[in-house]
């Protein structure tokens, strides 16, 4: 997934609509640059369509993406999209070449949908916003640290929930994993080249857990 900016800002895409054709195929394999841009849901009706919740910035740019591909590396087509009845904007009602039966629509469900980091990079391309761009997948790895170089710890998700992206440190020194969000005032400096990330908070966020001092009698607090 495509990230510009510390807002949880997610991937543009382009509007043409991809030709490629769904189909199943079980020797496809998951490209090893795939980006995860949405999710299948249920089926919607009975007239093949399926709902697909879309993580671009524009939820209707997933179906500009080409190639766009599921998680077993299976090509796709979407070839009508429109936004679920009463839903979030990101939840829209898709209909996909190939797929017309209900049997087909409930096999995808909780199927994710991917495309390539390549098919990204030329749509952020196309938008021509002079920014820096990248990954969240990038980030998975990178050391955090503080602006002097003191270490934090390793980013080891990036998960978004609802309420935009987080970004989930395991500490340095030992105790339960820390989330942030991915703002800029929390998160300064992205540097994807030297492998690190600056983080902007303060020092007991990072701490461990202190333990539980032991009382007479081999009793604990």
């Amino acid at each position: 997934m495509r990230q510009n900016d510390r807002n949880g800002e997610r991937s543009r895409g382009r509007k043409a609509a991809s030709e490629r054709p769904a189909g199943k195929s079980a020797a496809a394999r998951l490209p090893e640059d795939a980006v995860l841009i949405g999710e299948f849901g249920r089926a919607h009706g009975l007239r093949g369509e399926v709902r697909l919740k879309s993580f671009t910035q524009d939820p209707f740019s997933i179906a500009g993406y080409e190639p766009l591909f599921d998680d077993r590396g299976t090509p796709l087509a979407i070839v009508d999209l429109r936004s679920a009845p009463g839903g979030a904007p990101d939840l829209l009602i898709a209909r996909l070449r190939g797929v017309a039966t209900r049997d087909e629509v409930e096999a995808l469900n909780r199927r994710a949908i991917y495309t390539t980091r390549e098919a990204v990079r030329a749509a952020a391309d196309d938008e021509n916003d002079g920014e820096d761009d990248f990954f969240l997948a990038d980030l998975i790895g990178l050391r955090v640290e503080t602006p002097s170089g003191e270490a934090r710890g390793t980013v080891v998700a990036a998960p978004d929930y609802g309420a935009g992206t987080l970004i989930e440190i395991t500490p340095a020194h030992g105790g339960p994993s820390v989330l942030l969000p991915f703002l800029k005032s929390f998160f300064p400096v992205v540097d994807i080249a030297g492998r690190r990330l600056v983080v902007e908070a303060d020092e007991a966020v990072f701490a461990p857990e202190p333990t539980r001092a032991a009382l007479p009698g081999g009793e604990e607090a």
